[in-house]
């Protein structure tokens, strides 16, 4: 094995945080990544990890060859991505995202990424769980909102704004709210206390953002259980606006109090791992994310959009 694929098992072992995790990213077993390394310590002399019954630590000597080792292996990748066409990006994708922004954002792009990168395999991890973001080998991983872990990379894709909404049918049987104030009379549909969404926003006359009181006896922990509901005439939602977009748009939706809406954005990242090669596969999706997203931003226009002229 040459030297560059030393430096790249050694580095894959710090990235995904031992032995066994770098052996299933790469194919290989974990003795072999083992003696792999035990191999690289001899060549240079000097112990890369202290080893432990449960772990590995790397060593002062590991550290400063890990940082190096990195900028090599980013070098030589940047130099064949100059030269290489898309065919050649392979590999598994790991992405991760809430299942709203999946199903509605990701997946009606997979069409266009697949077409240019063939051999690229894609795995979509949908979760709301908390924890990790890039546990499980999630290489990308989509947030929205504040981001909360200093020691991920972030590159901003687009933004969203929070829209409240109502389907036609219940507007034509319960009416028009007219004021924030007139929400405490319509069943309002909303997640659970605590959860992200739980507290809906507006502005005021005074033009300050403030907590609306609502009344709601139906509560989901999925968008997309609040959305459905909603476009069944349940009642009235507040929603991510990359999640209703398109029902606005077709009608299906209607926008409710637009006056009194916070125009303020959450911003939406695609995170990966600063201690992770940004590997082709990698810097395919997010290149390919920014140009995406740039062209067709998920945005919802109002009036106007519903009703060109």
């Amino acid at each position: 094995m040459d030297r560059l694929n030393e430096l790249t098992v050694f580095v894959r072992a710090v990235d995904e945080g031992g032995f066994s995790a770098a052996g299933r990213s790469l194919g290989m077993t974990p003795s072999a990544v083992s003696k792999l390394i035990a191999r690289l310590e001899q060549r240079l002399g000097t112990a890369l990890f202290t080893r432990t019954l449960r772990d590995a630590v790397l060593t002062a000597e590991g550290e400063t060859l890990y940082a190096n080792a990195r900028r090599a292996i980013e070098a030589v990748e940047a130099a064949e991505a100059s030269v290489s066409s898309s065919r050649t990006v392979s590999g598994t994708l790991r992405v991760r995202s809430i299942p709203t922004f999946g199903t509605h954002q990701l997946a009606p792009l997979v069409p266009a990424f697949k077409a240019q990168y063939p051999n690229l395999h894609l795995e979509f991890v949908l979760t709301m769980q908390p924890g990790n973001l890039l546990d499980g080998g999630v290489d990308v991983a989509i947030q929205i909102g504040p981001l909360t872990d200093s020691s991920l990379v972030a590159r901003r894709i687009t933004g969203t704004r929070w829209l409240i909404c109502a389907s036609p049918d219940y507007v034509s049987k319960h009416g028009m709210p007219c004021t924030p104030a007139d929400l405490v009379h319509h069943q309002c549909l909303n997640f659970p206390a605590g959860s992200p969404g739980n507290v809906w926003r507006g502005i005021d006359d005074s033009g300050t953002i403030q907590p609306l009181k609502i009344a709601s006896t139906v509560t989901a922990n999925t968008g997309q259980m609040l959305l459905s509901m909603a476009l069944a005439g349940v009642g009235i939602v507040r929603l991510a606006e990359y999640h209703v977009a398109s029902d606005l748009r077709a009608g299906r939706l209607v926008e409710v109090l637009s006056q009194y809406n916070d125009s303020a954005e959450d911003p939406i990242h695609a995170v990966y791992s600063s201690r992770r090669l940004l590997s082709q596969r990698i810097r395919a999706f997010l290149d390919f994310l920014d140009q995406q997203f740039a062209q067709n931003p998920p945005r919802w226009n109002g009036a106007d959009e519903a009703n060109p002229l």
